[in-house]
């Protein structure tokens, strides 16, 4: 019976080094969870932030069959840290069939990885109808905040205040996100460094704020690190409104994908963990 017993498990052990998975989804506090189940405490959200690597394959084509899969189900509004808010009349125009892809990539300020990472979720909303909102703040006044402080934002022209979150924008220094940023740069850069990050996740929480609609989910795509612990952008639409619905999602490396790492616990509401060795797309 044990020679039988060990036989048995021998031949699961095997199978299970033989099957291969890509990615898993996990809970917050680590428990191993479903596609299906994603989908459907998504549905039941007004925002969802999808944190994302931003060279990595498998998010990449995950964020889209996400996208398409809750278009089945609900209506919806898109939405992305990649573009800036100045350029949501360019961005428009792509997706009203005013203007092609060669003139997008002329007028708008896109990323280098566009073609290969976000053309495909924009051209999706495109062919279906879905509103696309710009909803990161513009570069050049993070950098005007990094170099000159967030006061130096008070003298802008009303136009140019209309691309970013309200003023005087809120910022919590103790927020352990932007603590580890200015722990990260040996205090390089002080607290102009955070709160130059904070410009963007308030402007994006913004922007996703003014474009919430009833019974419709507004998917957000933007950096992992404007989203984990609930900070950033998750803090920001708190601010906005305390009521919001919001889930997140994590990405997340591992060299196994079988158990979530401590260091990665509580992270989002739903934590994605990508095989390391995922091929990258830049």
């Amino acid at each position: 019976m044990e020679k039988l017993l060990a036989l048995l498990l021998f031949f699961a052990l095997a199978a299970q080094a033989q099957y291969k998975q890509p990615y898993q989804l996990y809970t917050k506090d680590g428990k191993k969870t479903t596609y299906k189940k994603l989908l459907k405490k998504s549905g039941e959200a007004q925002v969802v932030l999808f944190g994302e690597y931003h060279d990595n394959s498998l998010v990449h084509w995950l964020q889209l069959e996400f996208t398409k899969d809750m278009a089945a189900q609900k209506y919806l509004v898109l939405g992305a840290e990649m573009f800036e808010a100045d350029n949501q009349d360019e961005l428009q125009q792509y997706l009203d069939g005013k203007i092609d892809q060669k003139a997008l990539d002329t007028v708008a300020r896109l990323w280098s990885n566009y073609k290969t990472d976000y053309k495909p979720i924009v051209d999706y909303a495109k062919e279906n109808n879905i509103p696309f909102i710009a909803t990161n703040v513009p570069r050049r006044y993070a950098s005007q905040v990094y170099k000159q402080g967030i006061e130096s934002l008070e003298a802008l022209s009303d136009d140019e205040k209309s691309w970013i979150a309200p003023l005087p924008i809120p910022y919590d220094g103790t927020l352990p996100g932007y603590k580890k940023m200015i722990e990260m740069m040996g205090g390089h850069g002080g607290e102009n460094m955070p709160k130059a990050q904070a410009v963007k996740d308030a402007t994006m929480a913004h922007f996703i704020t003014e474009n919430i609609k009833d019974d419709y989910v507004f998917i957000h795509f933007n950096g992992t690190y404007h989203s984990d612990n609930f900070e950033g952008i998750s803090w920001y639409l708190k601010q906005n409104d305390p009521d919001v619905k919001v889930i997140t999602i994590s990405s997340v490396s591992q060299k196994e994908v079988s158990k979530l790492e401590e260091e990665n616990m509580g992270k989002a509401d739903f934590i994605l963990v990508v095989d390391e060795d995922m091929t990258k797309t830049h």
